[in-house]
């Protein structure tokens, strides 16, 4: 099991950075490798990623939200195991720290090989280094969700 932190700060509110990442259907616009999610139900996500040409689909549930704190989920089914939270932190009125908490289990053999030479780990820090991108050109949330779970 690989457990990675990452952070990245992005130019934004607070809010506005939270909103953006409850947005999971717009995740492939900044997540190297993510095709479609689809979200099923307000806790409920379909995944399909592509990453080296290998297709892989997944459940994730969303186990906690707390609007302007943290998104945390697990995985349910399919072909990944992984559980996280992302939680967002002021930094002051235009800036948030947006912080990735992961646990990976690496599943066969080119998984396990990848994940010791750091690739879910890059990956993330990319996908960070991309929402940071994405979100601070927008400048707004294409959407939001103040649910709780």
């Amino acid at each position: 099991m690989s457990k990675i932190e990452e952070s990245v700060k992005v130019a934004v509110p607070l809010r506005t950075a939270y909103d953006q990442w409850t947005q999971f259907e717009e995740f492939p616009q900044f997540m190297e490798g993510v095709q479609r999610i689809e979200q099923r139900t307000s806790t409920l996500t379909r995944w399909v990623t592509k990453v080296d040409g290998v297709e892989r689909q997944f459940d994730a549930e969303i186990t906690e939200q707390i609007p302007d704190e943290r998104v945390a989920w697990a995985t349910v089914a399919g072909e990944v195991r992984q559980a996280g939270v992302v939680t967002f932190h002021r930094l002051d009125d235009t800036h948030t720290k947006v912080m990735l908490q992961l646990d990976h289990d690496p599943q066969g053999i080119a998984d396990t090989v990848g994940d010791k030479l750091g690739f879910v780990r890059r990956q993330a820090k990319s996908d960070l280094m991309n929402f940071k991108e994405f979100i601070e050109s927008r400048g707004t949330a294409t959407g939001t969700w103040r649910g709780t779970a």
